[in-house]
């Protein structure tokens, strides 16, 4: 685990809701966010991969909560509860994402759950803790999305399309939140987790090509020449997410090791 670079206070007396936290980069930036002084409600369908995070967590006052994102009554519910003990003034909007293929390759029907567990449960728990952080004076809320948006990836066309959908839906709310409220994106590159594996071999599946290839193909795109870990890409979560960040607004920040050629 690479230690925070922001001191155990910096987020004394604020709650952060970390949704897909079970693992991966949603397990790290419950990590960093608690060391920094957060109370942290960490959620996703694995009850006992959270229990298990909660009880590691920095401090005092965090909970795991087993929820299904694609599930927007058990959303509204679950929330609901939350807001009974006070204002969130921290979300980070992240979830699994869909299998990889081509986008040809894919029914209409394979675009409703990915949809529901991001953009639509986003949109949902968004406007469900607005008003809470303005009454509060601060808000930040942190969408975990994709280099894709920028520049599509092959073999992984429903994951582009979810993906650039969740970023157009940020940059219109960044123009229309309160001022107190921030709204922006992490682009995660190549980062070391399940989620990476999970999708070498569905593009295996799918198309044929080895896992070492595609993984090999993957490594020949980035300048650093190494998998992203998580815990890199949760402290740019974290930066985005601190009081003094109030001036950063509806940016799509790459944490990618340099792959990306756009500016």
């Amino acid at each position: 685990m690479m230690n925070s670079p922001y001191t155990n206070t910096a987020m004394n007396g604020m709650r952060a809701l970390v949704c897909g936290a079970s693992k991966g980069i949603g397990r790290a930036s419950a990590k960093a966010l608690a060391e920094a002084g957060a109370q942290v409600i960490v959620c996703s369908r694995d009850e006992n991969a959270l229990i298990s995070l909660r009880d590691s967590l920095s401090g005092d006052g965090h909970e795991a909560i087993a929820l299904d994102l694609e599930d927007s009554e058990a959303v509204k519910t679950t929330v609901s509860r939350l807001l009974e003990s006070g204002p969130i003034h921290i979300l980070v909007n992240n979830a699994a994402g869909p299998p990889g293929g081509p986008l040809l390759g894919n029914e209409l029907e394979d675009f409703e759950a990915p949809f529901k567990r991001h953009l639509h449960a986003s949109h949902l728990i968004t406007r469900m803790l607005v008003p809470g952080m303005q009454e509060a004076g601060i808000g930040r809320i942190v969408n975990i999305i994709s280099t894709s948006v920028r520049e599509p990836i092959p073999n992984i066309g429903l994951s582009n399309t979810l993906r650039g959908a969740m970023a157009s839906w940020s940059k219109s709310l960044s123009r229309e939140l309160p001022e107190c409220i921030t709204i922006n994106n992490i682009l995660p590159g190549f980062t070391d987790t399940d989620r990476l594996s999970s999708l070498a071999s569905s593009i295996n599946e799918k198309t044929g090509r080895s896992i070492e290839d595609i993984q090999a193909s993957w490594l020949e795109q980035v300048p650093i020449g190494r998998l992203i870990k998580p815990e890199e890409t949760a402290n740019a979560v974290l930066f985005l997410c601190l009081p003094h960040s109030g001036g950063i607004r509806g940016v799509s920040l790459a944490v990618d090791g340099g792959r990306m050629r756009s500016i």
